[in-house]
């Protein structure tokens, strides 16, 4: 054979091999070097160079024809052929939930709008490994190798057909808007329809029931919201550039996958969207997300650890960069599933903007589990509407539907937060415990706290502030209950402050605050009775 020949067949075999649009493997370097712990295997797929145009199976374009068929087609064509791209043009697609295959690409276009029927009567009931009977969601993939979702396409998920709507969460005009859209309204909630309200009185009761079928759920598909984006026991997973908006519950969710790549996404929802996080990320290995926006009715990016994987932790190597969160309940989360165990993450260089809360790390007595090296450098956040960093161990906790859950006490230590910019919240820190799991280790340095109050911390046992300046507005700046082996080094604050803190609890004691000027405060520490006097030294 001819060395000509021979080179033709090595560059025709390489092509058949292309990486997605983007050089990842210096956005990879760049992002997964000099972090605090080591990763495993990050990088993005491959696919063969050969592209499939949903036209060519009978999409169109127009607004109101259903392309499901020719869409999955399309991507199932390809996958039999050994993968490649699906490629959506500009458009308005109307389609049915979308299932993805192994070694596919699909790549929506600039221009091109994909909008989710409202017609819940096309969405089958599926049996989902580790989610049981679920409504199939609108873009889904289960045990999957080699798949991306790629392009600067939108994927609306026709969620307002989905989800319930509070009034506290609406103007006047907003809810008098909505309910003579039609519906249903109890107890100053909405539902997009009676038999959606009527389904969740009794699916939580169906579901204990064994030997069912999807036969058996039909009759409350209406409450049975679906996830928007669902990837299960997926390798190799890329998302880049696409905009998820209006999802059902969940714009985004991975459970259980390893090697994934986030990156350039931007999810709008609503600020009413119930439980309409934006990523939630659970039980997963290797996940690396960066320049990504996220706009949230619950959770911006959250870390989850359910699942049902066996061995702790369940979370794991975790790279969160260069991301903006508008609204939110949090910022960055984890939580409030942390029984499988948390391991590993790092978050720097984001803003948080108008979030809830900023850091926001919860858990229960019956859904905690080890969380621990969690390294956060470079938050920035501006009018966070109550704490920029909460510790919080009674999330939901006093449900009914919890009374009866086996105890799985939360432990979190090793956390470090290094350069925290807030400018605007209510409370710098809450640190709200258990007596029998305080959060341990925890350090904040290099950090700045504009806000109404300072810290409250309950329960605690190792808390670090080093080179902290708060500019608060209440004269108290901390107190500190049933907390022990805290440490106050080069602390500044504003001169309104009287009292640098309140100290209570009878285990309350190993106090230090060093290289913080406290001789101008009127009372530097206020002691309630209980508390040893000498458990606290000034120097």
């Amino acid at each position: 054979m001819s060395k000509l020949l021979c080179a033709f067949i090595l560059l025709f075999n390489l092509s058949l091999l292309a990486n997605t649009s983007g050089n990842y493997s210096e956005d990879i370097i760049k992002y997964t070097s000099n972090l605090p712990f080591e990763t495993g295997t990050i990088k993005a797929p491959v696919f063969r160079d050969k592209n499939y145009n949903i036209k060519d199976f009978g999409a169109l374009p127009d607004g109101h024809t259903l392309n499901t068929d020719p869409i999955n087609n399309a991507i199932a064509k390809c996958s039999e052929d050994g993968g490649g791209t699906v490629i959506i043009p500009p458009g308005t697609w109307i389609t049915g939930p979308i299932s993805l295959k192994s070694n596919v690409n699909l790549h929506a276009e600039n221009g091109a709008l994909i909008i989710f029927s409202k017609d819940h009567k096309i969405y089958p009931i599926k049996k989902l490994p580790l989610k049981g009977y679920s409504v199939a969601s609108p873009i889904l993939g289960v045990n999957l190798e080699n798949i991306a979702l790629t392009g600067e396409g939108i994927y609306d998920g026709s969620g307002d057909a989905w989800r319930p709507v509070k009034k506290s969460k609406l103007t006047s005009s907003q809810w008098q808007s909505l309910t003579k859209s039609g519906g249903y309204v109890d107890n100053s909630t909405w539902y997009p329809s009676q038999d959606a309200f009527d389904g969740l009185k009794n699916i939580k009761k169906l579901k204990s029931n064994k030997g069912l079928t999807e036969n058996d759920f039909i009759p409350y598909r209406e409450s049975m919201r679906p996830y928007m984006t669902l990837l299960i026991n997926c390798k190799n997973v890329l998302i880049d550039g696409i905009t998820i908006q209006n999802s059902p519950m969940f714009a985004l969710q991975p459970l259980q996958c390893q090697n994934v790549i986030f990156c350039n996404i931007k999810i709008n929802n609503e600020t009413w969207a119930q439980n309409g996080d934006g990523m939630d990320i659970n039980s997963c290995d290797n996940v690396l997300i960066y320049k990504c926006t996220v706009n949230a009715g619950d959770d911006g990016i959250c870390m989850k650890a359910g699942g049902g994987k066996k061995q702790s932790p369940v979370l794991t190597n975790i790279i969160i960069a260069d991301c903006i969160v508008y609204h939110a309940h949090g910022g960055f989360v984890i939580g409030s599933e942390s029984d499988g165990g948390i391991k590993n993450i790092s978050v720097k260089n984001c803003n948080f903007m108008g979030t809830d809360i900023g850091l926001r790390f919860k858990s229960a007595r019956d859904r905690g589990g080890l969380v621990e090296n969690i390294f956060v450098d470079g938050v920035y956040m501006k009018d966070i509407i109550h704490e920029a960093v909460l510790f919080s161990f009674s999330y939901e906790q006093n449900l009914d539907e919890n009374n009866n859950k086996p105890e799985k006490l939360p432990v979190f230590r090793n956390f470090n937060l290094n350069n925290i910019i807030c400018n605007g919240a209510e409370h710098a820190l809450l640190i709200d415990a258990l007596a029998e799991s305080p959060v341990k280790n925890i350090k904040i340095t290099n950090s700045y706290f504009e806000t109404l109050a300072g810290g409250d911390i309950y329960y605690a046992d190792g808390i670090v502030f080093d080179n902290v300046k708060f500019n608060t507005k209440n004269d108290l700046l901390f107190t500190i209950s049933q907390a022990n082996n805290i440490n106050l080094k080069n602390v500044t604050f504003s001169d309104n402050i009287k009292s640098l803190i309140s100290l209570k609890g009878a285990l309350t004691g190993s106090i230090k605050v060093t290289g913080t000027d406290v001789s101008k405060l009127t009372v530097p520490v206020i002691f309630a009775p209980e508390v040893n006097k000498n458990s606290i030294v000034i120097n």
